[in-house]
């Protein structure tokens, strides 16, 4: 019978309290570390282009990684945020979704937007804060952006892409919706996806973002990246529960835990999830566990925290897993993916090296188009600004010399 209180009452005359690990959540595993699928498991319905695609670019962003990690130690970038260990879990989540379909980043999810189409040149620009870049060099590194790719601005601030995406999604929805009924007269043709990592479930903007979302039926997928560490501190410190997974449960979200490591597992679970979405319009969350293998970012140094035992224990390479799957559905020829490696580097080096010396954007594009017209305070601030480095101009060696 329904009630006021919305709760199932089963009445019970024994006083018991249910403990907090009573639910078992299982973890979606398919492809073994030998490249094999597991037995019982289903490999997902996933074509050559599509696998080739996602497999060229996870080597693509570890070989990105690896570049621009030595070049914020050289001095060339001043931050950077490595996907180490969650190649698999981004690319193949992207993978599974429509072009159209917006993505609401954190910060380690460069390997969806590369999927997308996002170039090489694209990245260096935004990293360099150049005038090629599509942000007009106002935001921190790695802090991407593309519309032509739907593709939400990255926000430093952890989780404010939470509750922004549940109401981004309901957006997508409410076309097709009756206005009569209130129900939903055809399939969503697209949904929102938001990243997050499991320190980022600690904000209140998690809490209210899902809670809004069950409540008002949103079609989002919500993606939990538990790598273990949110910058230093551990999982067991973060929560109690059993991960994130747990949580959707108790928001009445449907909820699954997948190897974030295994490429076709998550790719398996964000198509199911994806089809829960279009189809009834409600949210679903995804749990991926995999491992952070390198530093929260170069600002990090993770030998204060945890030790190399442990990450020796952790050092299975996604791409590595789902290469030698790949070499054996004949799919990839070996030799032209070790030469292929080398082009990649090549490339890298080159595109840094254009990017470094394009000038920086004009200055007055700091308040262009903030407002339509810059209101007088904001005038009066870049005025100041203005006179203050023309009158040090040693002093600011990275400014474009267009100063008017």
């Amino acid at each position: 019978m329904s009630n006021p209180n919305n709760v199932s009452l089963n009445i019970s005359h024994d006083l018991e309290f249910i403990d907090g690990h009573a639910l078992n959540i299982p973890t979606l595993s398919i492809l073994n570390e030998d490249g094999d699928i597991h037995h019982g498991a289903t490999a997902p319905d996933i074509d050559e282009s599509t696998a080739l695609r996602l497999y060229e670019t996870m080597r693509f962003i570890r070989a990105l990684d690896e570049r621009m990690q030595a070049a914020q130690r050289q001095g060339r970038v001043s931050f950077y945020m490595q996907c180490l260990g969650e190649e698999a879990a981004v690319t193949a989540s992207a993978a599974a979704l429509d072009q159209d379909d917006m993505i609401m980043a954190q910060y380690r999810e460069q390997a969806a937007l590369h999927y997308r189409g996002f170039t090489l040149d694209q990245f260096m620009n935004q990293m360099f804060s150049n005038e090629r870049d599509l942000g007009k060099g106002r935001q921190m590194p790695i802090h991407y952006g593309s519309a032509a790719l739907n593709y939400m601005t990255i926000s430093s601030p952890l989780g404010t892409q939470i509750p922004q995406a549940t109401g981004y999604a309901y957006g997508q929805k409410i076309k097709h919706i009756d206005p009569q009924t209130g129900e939903l007269n055809s399939a969503i043709d697209n949904i929102t996806i938001c990243y997050f990592g499991e320190g980022a479930a600690s904000e209140g903007d998690f809490h209210a973002g899902l809670n809004m979302a069950a409540v008002h039926k949103s079609p989002v997928i919500f993606f939990a990246r538990n790598n273990g560490y949110a910058i230093s501190t551990p999982a067991d410190e973060q929560f109690k529960g059993d991960g994130i997974a747990s949580r959707g449960v108790g928001y009445g979200i449907k909820t699954i835990r997948v190897d974030g490591a295994d490429a076709l597992a998550v790719y398996a679970a964000t198509k199911k999830a994806r089809d829960i979405a279009t189809t009834t319009g409600e949210p679903a969350l995804i749990e991926s566990i995999a491992y952070r293998l390198g530093a929260h970012s170069t600002s990090d140094d993770p030998s204060g925290y945890r030790s190399k035992d442990e990450e020796a224990n952790y050092q299975a390479c996604p791409i590595e897993r789902f290469r030698k799957w790949l070499v054996k559905q004949n799919w990839l020829n070996e030799e032209e993916d070790v030469k292929a490696k080398e082009t990649i580097r090549e490339d890298i080096l080159a595109a840094l090296k254009r990017a470094e010396v394009i000038a920086k954007p004009p200055l007055e594009e700091l308040v262009s188009d903030v407002y339509d017209t810059p209101i007088p305070s904001l005038q009066r601030q870049y005025e100041q600004l203005k006179n203050h480095i023309k009158q040090h101009p040693d002093a600011y060696p990275v400014t474009a010399g267009r100063i008017k």
